[in-house]
């Protein structure tokens, strides 16, 4: 399965800017989001629908308003379709970190599962996923030894978390974990559910290299629960939309590798 079969397609991505739209302003009418989009009013009700049903909006007479950005976060679908650019571009110098033969772990990441789609040339290669969707695009790569982490299914996620998890991750050793979150200042990284940051500290655990996989849309924010501080991570790779102040204190905590995005 390749990854670029995920792109949005011309209704995923007018809904992606609906949502992302809503999100910035709090709320819109329908009016205006058909303005925003170019369709018809009955052709963006179809989409609040849609939105609505995953939760990620809530309808209300003549409009939507925003639901918190904590379901935004955590929602799969919404973060398979946002920011590809950027998380393409990180995956590709991610990739240059991997050695045919060694060992590596992957979250439940969007960032992580395109650097998944990179992999095959790397081969031979033993990669440990807790995320279906990385599952499903590693499994018919013919030299990649793919360690399937089980456990508590979330449909949100896609993947699999909770105790069963945790333990298994804690009975492996890699050489390489790459990670993302949902936030992180040039100190401190955080993932707004708790039950995520357990199997990611768990992860980092089991990694005698961790790398931090992280695009410019999520800094500097902060969420609920500390994951874990910026100098635990053995190299951060961003992309180009990051603040310079903000890159420079990274760059005093850990390494920083700058990932350049397509014009």
């Amino acid at each position: 399965m390749s990854t670029r079969r995920g792109d949005a397609r011309p209704q995923e991505a007018r809904q992606q800017a609906i949502a992302e739209f809503v999100a910035s302003q709090g709320s819109a009418t329908a009016v205006e989001l058909a303005e925003l989009t170019g369709v018809s009013v009955m052709t963006v009700h179809r989409d609040l629908d849609e939105l609505a049903r995953r939760g990620l909006l809530r309808k209300f007479r003549g409009g939507v308003s925003a639901q918190p950005s904590t379901v935004f976060e955590s929602d799969a679908e919404y973060r398979l379709n946002a920011r590809v650019e950027q998380k393409r571009a990180i995956a590709s110098r991610a990739v240059e970190h991997v050695e045919p033969g060694g060992s590596i772990m992957l979250d439940d990441s969007t960032t992580a599962l395109q650097l998944a789609a990179l992999l095959e040339p790397l081969s031979p290669l033993t990669a440990v996923t807790n995320y279906r969707r990385t599952i499903d695009e590693l499994r018919t790569m013919k030299d990649v030894r793919l360690i399937a982490l089980g456990g508590d299914y979330s449909r949100t996620h896609d993947s699999f978390n909770g105790l069963p998890c945790t333990e298994a991750i804690s009975s492996i050793s890699v050489d390489t974990a790459f990670i993302s979150t949902s936030a992180m200042t040039a100190a401190m990284t955080y993932h707004q559910e708790q039950e995520i940051v357990v199997v990611k500290r768990a992860m980092l655990a089991a990694a005698a290299t961790k790398v931090l996989l992280m695009d410019s849309s999520k800094m500097p924010r902060t969420a609920l629960h500390h994951l874990a501080s910026v100098e635990s991570y053995d190299r951060v790779i961003v992309d180009d939309g990051v603040d310079p102040e903000l890159l420079a204190e990274l760059r005093d905590r850990t390494a920083v590798d700058v990932a350049p995005t397509e014009n």
